[in-house]
């Protein structure tokens, strides 16, 4: 049977990328998106919720969105899900289900000129778990 992982979200950074280096000098940032969904009830009351995720970006896209991406930046994502399984140092299991992009398309304006990204980029672990709690 054939399957497909792929997911499109268009939404709003809820605060600035954060952008790290795994040991073998991989750029890597994580982004959290507010996606809205507006909907009417049967009873003809406008609603609208919104979803918070988590979306791992890797390589020259995770710099370019350090650089030029800022909190409310709007963005089109294109990527798939994954889930993360890891246990804590008190052994509680604990899971997360994050958006791998493999495109990010700034669809506003960036930073203001002369503004460039976080000048101390923090060092990452490249394997995926070993976090204390979730990781974003």
């Amino acid at each position: 049977m054939a399957s497909l992982n792929k997911v499109f979200l268009i939404g709003n950074l809820t605060r600035a990328p954060e952008l790290r280096y795994t040991p073998s000098g991989t750029a890597v940032s994580d982004v959290r998106l507010a996606v809205n969904r507006s909907y009417t009830t049967q009873g003809g009351e406008k609603r609208e919720e919104t979803c918070f995720l988590t979306v791992v970006v890797w390589g020259k896209q995770a710099e370019s969105a350090a650089q030029y991406l800022d909190k409310g930046s709007p963005v089109l994502v294109e990527g798939r899900l994954q889930t993360r399984d890891w246990e804590t140092k008190d052994g509680q299991k604990r899971n997360v289900v994050e958006v791998v992009a493999e495109r990010l398309q700034f669809l506003g304006r960036g930073r203001a000129s002369g503004t460039t990204g976080p000048a101390d980029a923090e060092p990452v672990e490249e394997a995926a778990g070993g976090a204390d709690d979730v990781p974003f």
